[in-house]
């Protein structure tokens, strides 16, 4: 289905100083609009320099990204929902590797995205893994990806970092390549179709510093510095493929509503009154019986969502729905991803949240993003690829 909403204005921008060649023109086939991010390696190599920089000091320094307290509103229920098909479901994927999380009582293959807005500022939403054929897939909203403020196509220096903890990525970092949604998201601005799925290069680990004669460093692709009349590079090793160090969770759609989940995110905004019970430092999960009519938000177009019952605020956006998840291993499968916060009982305190509602329209973005190889940027010798 297609809905004619707003419009976005003006043409694909780049962000000056920050900008590493990220963003271009889209393209669509069909529901499904893609958009590349990270061009080459050289342009996923300056990205993860950008964030890794300084021990990571743009990481740490980076905020949530939420609307303005007024966006909370009541939401309302719409009827029910018209499934496009029969429903399906495709399995997840375990992780073929161990690694050091602080947060062991959760899926591996959460984490947050972090990128550059329209105004400059360094941001982030919540993300998972997901399964796919090249095990290097990211699921997240849509407005995670796409810069509904600024009228521009994509947000720059894209990078999805699995199990991020105060600075730390003990998975590595995983450069954005190339990203798929909904025509209807991409063009219109379309909130029920606010979901991404997001192919990554494979991860970056950093492992050490060295220091090298002056020829060294300047022939040297990476991070680096000079001090004090000497050179330091900054050591890099692949990390290998997202899903195989932290799985993929399973895809599901076209399902029946009113279906228990688990959902994962980092909130961190304060509530519309100002009380701010989240840090943003470690995720939080919800648990129950998802609505069985649609839900509907007049103030973002929105008219097929469903909703939880769930006191998160934003920078959970973006994080997975999980439907039949396994606490043993962690794994379920992606029935939505956290789109909007509502306020039910309007008491300025965030109560719920949504989703849009999964179909086959849903299927074919996934599947297309499912199915497209990424590669490595790191070559043998710890150099980025230029």
């Amino acid at each position: 289905m297609k809905r004619i909403l707003l419009p976005v204005g003006g043409a694909v921008l780049a962000t000056g100083l920050l900008a590493t060649g990220l963003t271009g023109a889209a393209a669509a086939d069909g529901d499904v609009a893609t958009d590349p991010m990270a061009r080459s390696t050289a342009n996923a190599a300056s990205v993860a320099s950008f964030w890794i920089a300084s021990n990571g000091a743009a990481l740490r320094a980076a905020t949530q990204y939420t609307w303005d307290a007024k966006d909370v509103q009541k939401v309302v229920s719409k009827g029910g929902y018209s499934p496009d098909g029969r429903p399906g479901m495709t399995a997840p994927t375990s992780a073929q590797k161990g690694g050091n999380s602080t947060n062991v009582n959760l899926p591996k293959t959460i984490g947050k995205v972090f990128f550059v807005d329209g105004s400059g500022k360094f941001r982030w939403c919540s993300a998972t893994s997901i399964q796919s054929n090249y095990r290097n897939l990211v699921a997240t909203a849509g407005h995670c990806v796409y810069d509904t403020d600024s009228n521009k196509a994509l947000l720059d220096n894209w990078v999805f970092v699995p199990g991020y903890y105060q600075g730390k990525a003990p998975w590595g970092i995983y450069v954005g390549k190339q990203a798929f949604t909904h025509y209807d998201f991409d063009t219109y601005e379309d909130y029920d179709r606010d979901y991404a799925f997001v192919t990554v290069y494979n991860g970056i680990a950093f492992n050490g510093v060295k220091q090298v004669d002056r020829r060294d460093f300047e022939r040297f692709s990476g991070p680096k510095r000079a001090w004090g009349g000497h050179y330091y590079i900054l050591l890099s090793k692949d990390a290998g493929r997202l899903g195989d160090n932290v799985g993929g969770q399973g895809f599901a759609w076209n399902q029946s509503t009113g279906k228990t989940v688990r959902t994962f995110g980092y909130p961190a905004a304060p509530h519309p009154d100002g009380n701010k019970p989240y840090s943003g430092v470690t995720p939080k999960h919800c648990y129950g019986a998802t609505t069985q009519k649609a839900v509907g938000a007049s103030w973002l177009k929105i008219e097929e969502h469903i909703g939880l019952k769930c006191a998160v605020t934003p920078g959970y956006d973006g994080g997975p729905w999980l439907l039949n998840y396994n606490n043993g291993t962690r794994l379920g499968y992606v029935y939505g991803v956290t789109s909007t916060f509502a306020d039910q009982d309007m008491n300025d305190r965030v109560d719920y949240i949504t989703s849009p509602y999964f179909d086959g329209e849903t299927n074919a973005v996934y599947r297309a993003a499912a199915n497209v190889w990424s590669g490595k940027i790191v070559g043998p010798n710890g150099e980025l690829y230029r």
